[in-house]
């Protein structure tokens, strides 16, 4: 029993129970830590219930929640009257409301969907009149030569585009950090390495079972993303939809592109993805993706030579001005899509368990929306806990690049990576903190070391010494002791 997770006279005691084997217990336990498994710990940490949030990784954001777009959407194009739009729009609003008490940065883009052709500006009427049904009020039509003007550097061949005002670019890594740092801040607790290999329900209580011992609590959260169908077949012994892996590759340019658009360039949407996006990041670069390939590995996010570069082809046709910008980076998320467009949110009230099955593109958006939509679903089964009146929030480090960064403030000791300006005061941070990063790549997440051009060339030897017994698995970056 870690007592640093671990308050016994907190929690619910069983004496029939086994305290050996007690790795935590608790009103709710949460299956999964991506942004959507993190922001239902958030809430309901707030909202009075004790939660332990089990994630079989040594980190956060290990499975889909790492590779997304990060785009704060307004739902302007979600399906009118679902679920979806219901919680990327409350998802939306509670972001704006929270993000300057949790540091979380903003990059006012804005968002253009740019019609290459006559079909596509066709659709406009459609995108328009669906935008305004949900509630996306400030649309606007633009001419090629108003397009021009805002961003001279598209290409001539732009015809149209619809502004979009309200949609933004976050750091889709941060968040979800201050989402858990919340909830342990306010009496949550969080295991890794802790995958769930079973449980059983005695019509009161769960007992889950992990390699770390078993985890007790009333209720259950299937967070648990790309493997959310397996989990319930495993635990429940059956499950209502199939996961059917979508793998999304991405080029990144380096940052001397960023300068040349400043708006979010969406495509014009298909019933089947929303298409390819060239956008700026909150770390300074510009990037074009993500594609959509049906696969079925879950784990496999490896990249294809030849779909990279018709992607880096199609970010050249709209914007000319990349031919000559250098790639940085290239990499894949996996959405954990279904046979289904809608978000697959199951409830088994009788068994005490929900699942947040289905959950892709506006997952980040909607993550905090999904999380009150849980707690709404508990209340209406009576399930009642008293609020937090006065809840501890806590801040993260800004990683933005137009915002202060930390190697403006004296006093850092050493610039370790040089290529993204990460300090040893950041690196020590995020390996101290209340929720540490255990391995490069949550040390990236937290601080961007190894991002840049050189992709950790150079600091990868001395990030090797910094976090010598911090990972699970060392850094093993040549023989660092010589």
């Amino acid at each position: 029993m870690n007592a640093a997770h671990y308050n016994e006279n907190s929690r619910p005691h069983d004496d029939r129970i086994s305290t050996a084997s007690l790795l935590a217990e608790g009103d709710i336990a949460i299956i999964g830590g991506g942004v959507v498994g993190c922001a239902v710990a958030r809430r309901m940490t707030l909202e009075g219930a004790s939660v332990v949030l089990i994630e079989k990784a040594a980190d956060i954001l290990d499975g889909a929640s790492k590779g997304n777009s990060a785009i704060l959407h307004t739902g302007f194009d979600a399906p009118v009257g679902t679920l979806e739009w219901e919680c990327v729009q409350k998802g939306y609003e509670e972001y704006l409301e929270i993000r300057k008490s949790l540091n979380l940065p903003l990059l006012k883009s804005g968002a253009l969907v740019a019609a290459w052709t006559e079909e596509e500006e066709e659709r406009f009427t459609d995108i328009i009149k669906k935008g305004h049904e949900n509630g996306v009020k400030d649309l606007l039509l633009l001419s090629r030569s108003e397009v021009l003007d805002l961003e001279p550097n598209l290409s001539e061949n732009i015809r149209a585009a619809i502004a979009v005002p309200g949609e933004y670019v976050i750091d889709p890594w941060s968040a979800p950090l201050a989402y858990l740092l919340q909830a342990l801040e306010n009496g949550g607790q969080a295991f890794f390495n802790a995958g769930v290999r079973g449980g059983d329900f005695d019509g009161a209580y769960w007992l889950l079972n992990t390699p770390r011992g078993k985890v007790k609590a009333r209720y259950v959260i299937n967070c648990a993303g790309l493997y959310g169908d397996i989990l319930d077949r495993d635990v429940l012994g059956a499950t209502e939809f199939n996961i059917k892996p979508r793998k999304g590759q991405f080029v990144v340019f380096d940052k001397a592109a960023h300068k040349l658009v400043r708006s979010i360039i969406l495509p014009v949407p298909t019933e089947r993805t929303k298409g390819i996006v060239l956008f700026p990041t909150i770390f300074g670069n510009l990037m074009v993706g993500p594609t959509a390939e049906e696969q079925e590995a879950r784990g496999d996010s490896s990249v294809a030579k030849e779909i990279l570069s018709e992607l880096h082809a199609q970010a050249v046709q709209k914007l000319p001005a990349l031919t000559d910008i250098p790639v940085t980076a290239t990499y894949a998320g996996i959405r954990p899509a279904t046979e289904r467009k809608e978000y697959r949110i199951i409830e088994d009230s009788a068994r005490n368990w929900i699942t947040l099955g289905g959950i892709r593109s506006t997952g980040l958006t909607a993550a905090l929306g999904i999380a009150r939509h849980v707690h709404s679903l508990l209340s209406n089964q009576d399930v009642e806990f008293k609020a937090i009146e006065n809840p501890i929030v806590p801040h993260v480090p800004n990683l933005a690049e137009h915002l202060p960064r930390d190697y403006e403030t004296p006093g850092y000791g050493e610039i370790i990576c040089h290529c993204e300006m990460v300090t040893r005061r950041e690196i020590h941070s995020a390996l101290t903190a209340k929720v540490p990063a255990a391995s490069l790549a949550g040390l990236k997440r937290r601080t961007r070391a190894t991002m840049g051009r050189c992709q950790g060339f150079y600091c990868s030897a001395r990030l090797a010494e910094l976090t010598r017994g911090k990972f699970d698995e060392p850094l093993a970056v040549g023989e660092v002791d010589g």
